[in-house]
């Protein structure tokens, strides 16, 4: 599966995933197909872009 990672937010954070849900919410309204993702590796909540490739980020 490749994904392109939009942003990400740390899972400790004392919102939890809000802040994420908040910004994937945003990019869907403006027409990208965003989703929030936990990455249990780095201990964040990742908003990507299924289906594209990230080549900003390893």
């Amino acid at each position: 599966m490749s994904a392109k990672v939009l942003e990400r937010f740390p899972a400790g954070a004392p919102r939890g995933s809000w802040p994420a849900e908040e910004y994937a919410a945003a990019r869907r309204a403006e027409g990208e197909p965003a989703t929030v993702v936990m990455d249990l590796r780095s201990d964040a909540f990742l908003v990507v872009v299924v289906g594209q490739e990230d080549d900003a980020r390893p």
